[in-house]
């Protein structure tokens, strides 16, 4: 006995070969990801041309920053504007392979 499928948030059942049902992330949707890493020169500008390069639309203005107790780390929120898993998954690849950052939430 195969489970009944959940109608999407617009009232339509996602097809068999539709990517978006196993998402939890209905797309196009805003989506904060939180990167942290040492506290220098560089870090927040390298941080929003990655974003840039995945979501042509992000605002910069959007940012939050918060150092770290001691000062020595800088956490970094960003919101894109996520539009499919493969975007995601390549912006997370992309940051957390950038020498400047230490963890991508």
């Amino acid at each position: 006995m195969t489970p009944p499928s959940i109608p999407a948030a617009n009232g339509t059942t996602p097809s068999a070969d539709d990517p978006r049902k196993d998402s939890l992330i209905e797309y196009p949707s805003m989506f904060p990801i939180k990167v942290m890493g040492a506290k220098v020169d560089g870090f927040v500008h390298a941080v929003t041309e990655l974003a840039r390069q995945f979501d042509p639309t992000f605002d910069a203005a959007t940012i939050e920053l918060r150092d770290s107790r001691a000062g020595n780390y800088l956490g970094v929120t960003i919101t894109i504007t996520a539009t499919s898993r493969e975007q995601l998954d390549g912006l997370y690849r992309a940051l957390s392979s950038h020498p400047l950052v230490k963890v991508v939430l």
